[in-house]
This record gives C-alpha cells, structure tokens and sequence, in this order.
C-alpha cells in the first residue's frame, strides 16, 4: 500500500485542498478546514483482486414489482402507481410548505416507522391530533444517530420508514456537523444500504435552501431511486408534488392537492379547481391549458393594463416569467399595433400556478390586448400557442388532448395556431390563427 497522503476538506462544503487556510475558498466559512487523510491502491493490487460476474441482458428474467398504494391517488400517480419495495424515495420542498403534513399521512395509511431528529415524539402525535389521523400500525422514534436508525430498521422491518430529516441525522464515524455535505452522504449510504438489502420501503425528508435545491449536496440525488419535490405557494391552499428522478416510473407526472384544515386532500380535476372562482365577462381574463405532467390542466391567465403614473411603465408578473413578459409587451406593440409604451401591465395565474411553457404565451398576449380594449372575450373561449418575435403563433405539443379537456369543461370556442391538425369536437369551434395580428383583428 502507498503511504496516506494528507488533504485538508471543508466540513461544511466538502471542497478540498493540499494546503491549510483559515476561510475555505469555496463556501467562504472560516475555521472549516480541517485535516484528513487519504489513501491510495497501487496497482499491482488492483490486477490481484478478483472480476465480477457478469451477465447477459438477454438471459436476465424480468420481474414483476409488486406496488404498495399509498391511499392517496395523486402521490401514486407521481411515483408510478405506489411504492416500490426497498426503494430510497427523498422529499424535498421548502419550509412550512407540507412535506411533515403529507408524510404523517402516508404513515398513517401503512404500517410504518416515522424517526424524526427535529420533533419529539409528543409533537408528531399533537400534529397527527390535529389532522384526525389515527393508526395502531404507527410507530414513532426520536434519534439522530444514524447507526442507532439503521438497527432500528432493522429490528422492527415494519413496510415504510420515514426519516424527518436527514439534514439532522449524523454518523460518528464521519467528520462534520449534521447538515454538511460528507455526513449527508454518509448518513443517506448506510440507510440506502440497509433498505436495499432489507427490502424496507424509505423516505428521506430534505430541506431546500433558497436556491430551491435540497440543502447539503446534489449528489444525494444520485443516491436514491425517487426525487420529489412538493412545492407551490404558502399563501394558496394548492401543492403540486413534482418528480424530479424516478427509477421505477416516469419523470413528467404531477399530483395536485390542496391544504385543509385536515391535512392533503387529492385534488382529482384540477382544471374545475382552478376555474370554479372565476367571474364572468371581465377584461384581460382568458383560459389557457397547461400540460402538468400528461395532465392537461385549464387555468386562468389575467391581466391589467392601466396608463402609467409615471415616465417609465411597470411590467409586473405572478406566475409567469417576467422576462417573457416584456418580450410578449414589445410583440404586441410592434406586431398588432397596441400602444403600450405609457401602459403598466400586470400578469397574473390564477391558483399560484406557474405557466412555464411557451403555450402560455397566445393567453397572456390576448389577455393584454382585452385589457387595453376593455373588451371581454367572454368565458367558453381558450386559447394556447407559441408567440414568435414576428408575431408568428407557433405550433405546440398535446393540442388536441388539451382541447379535449376545454371541451369536458364545457368551453365552446378554441384559439390555436393554424398548422395545428386534430379532429373536430362535437360542440367546439376552431379558430385557427398565423400570427398576432390577424388575432388581434378577429378578436
């Protein structure tokens, strides 16, 4: 064996250098830099030690993997159709936005283990109190010492484990503070260990930092088999549960719920969720349909144009990004004509919703447009479509399934761009369009 070579690593980033310094130059913390060593394999080692056994993939007999449901319809829509057994599943979201509501639900519906390292016993059973929930099968655990987690685990195998979080689970044998990237790595090593060969279903909590990405290191990510991230906005009662990674499903599945005063309640038509608060005939009010996922998803886009109180007009946007925004104001001014140059223009989803493809785009423009007219377009209309900068409307994916939807919820009028091909719908008329102005002058 050749002699361990010394290195210095930062217990809070993890980067590493061959020379000490007070401040790490990566993360910036002082007095974070300690010393470690590291050792190397020679080579001739390396050629003694035995090869793997491999295997051809045309000799390998595929197994049907036998799902638990998890009660909930939009969680098993995510994951695939429910948990998979022995997979690592980690939930990340931002603080106070449910991941502790929606995780003492789905341990109240199977027979599970919930460890936390931030609430005592006590305070899991005042919030399951809170939400009604009750189960004899519920086993709840206070610890933070990884091995103590993982022996646990073991000892009880009960079908779910849920670890709440593992910013607050430590090994001993890993040098750091809770939370830093090598003892998140470490912790989510063994309990990735111990529920593959164990065969025990388990989720992982993570917190988010304020760059929206799970706090410590992305490569914990790489480590589990499922990603979830459950976000939204605090301020409306709507969650979307979105996958980020998923080795046993797809990866373009979104489930919608909605906060109550007894916890996350599956919200199965998003689209008659979304619009039922919607008043009738007002200017710079138009639906728009959003592909969540496979799920095409109606939702209201408004806008406000007022005339400017000051020499410069404000853009401002709910939903939508501002960017685009004022790329779409410029369109409008340049392609259709509209004087917008002394207007605010104020954008708005409606639901917190984020509209954040391009076939927003046609809503928020003819949205804008019936405002600075003061003109209604009425409530069975929809429009979708890609807006070019000169002005062209652009053809989108899933046409024909979000017409479909508009059509179940009772729209009667349809704007799409005009090479869209799909079959008429009974009921509903089709306005195809080519560019901004001829839209502009039809509506």
């Amino acid at each position: 064996m050749a002699k361990p070579k010394t290195i210095f690593s930062c217990s809070k980033c993890d980067a590493q250098t061959f020379k000490w310094s007070g401040r790490c130059f990566e993360c910036g913390n002082w007095g974070t830099v300690i010393e470690t060593l590291q050792s190397s394999i020679e080579q001739e080692t390396m050629v003694q030690l035995p090869s793997i056994k491999t295997t051809k993939l045309s000799e390998i007999q595929q197994k049907d993997v036998a799902r638990t449901s998890t009660t909930m319809s939009e969680l098993d829509r995510v994951l695939g159709g429910g948990l998979v057994p022995g997979s690592l599943v980690l939930l990340g979201g931002e603080p106070g936005i449910g991941k502790s509501t929606l995780s003492i639900q789905l341990a109240a519906a199977i027979p599970s283990l919930y460890i936390s390292g931030e609430e005592s016993v006590e305070q899991i059973k005042m919030r399951a109190d809170r939400l009604g929930l009750t189960s004899n099968d519920l086993e709840l655990a206070n610890a933070m010492d990884v091995q103590t987690i993982c022996s646990t685990m073991i000892a009880k195998h009960p079908s779910l484990v849920i670890i709440d979080s593992i910013q607050t689970i430590q090994d001993s044998q890993t040098a750091g503070a809770p939370g830093s990237p090598s003892q998140v790595r470490a912790c989510a090593g063994h309990i990735l260990e111990v529920a593959k060969k164990h065969k025990i279903t388990t989720i992982i909590i993570g917190h988010v930092t304020k760059d929206g990405n799970v706090a410590g290191p992305k490569t914990l990510e790489h480590l589990v088999d499922t990603v979830l991230y459950l976000g939204g906005d605090r301020y409306h009662n709507y969650r979307m549960l979105r996958t980020a990674k998923n080795r046993f499903g797809a990866t373009d599945e979104v489930g919608v719920f909605e906060m109550t005063q007894i916890g996350l309640k599956d919200v199965t038509n998003a689209s008659e969720a979304f619009l039922q608060e919607r008043e009738p005939d007002v200017p710079g009010s138009v639906i728009t349909c959003l592909m969540e996922g496979t799920r095409p998803v109606l939702v209201e886009v408004q806008a406000l144009v007022n005339k400017t109180s000051f020499g410069y007009p404000v853009r401002k946007a709910s939903g939508f990004d501002l960017n685009r925004l004022h790329v779409l104001a410029a369109v409008l001014q340049k392609r259709a004509k509209l004087d917008l140059s002394q207007y605010d223009i104020h954008v708005n989803v409606v639901g917190g919703i984020k509209a954040q493809e391009p076939a927003a785009d046609l809503a928020v423009c003819l949205a804008i447009a019936s405002s600075y007219k003061e003109k209604s377009l009425g409530n069975d209309i929809i429009a979708f479509g890609e807006v070019g900068l000169a002005g062209e409307i652009r053809r989108i994916q899933y046409a024909e399934k979000r017409v479909k939807e508009a059509a179940q919820m009772g729209m009667k009028r349809a704007i799409v761009p005009s090479n869209t091909k799909f079959e008429d719908l009974k009921g509903m008329k089709i306005l195809k369009v080519k560019n901004i102005q001829e839209l502009i002058m039809k509506t």
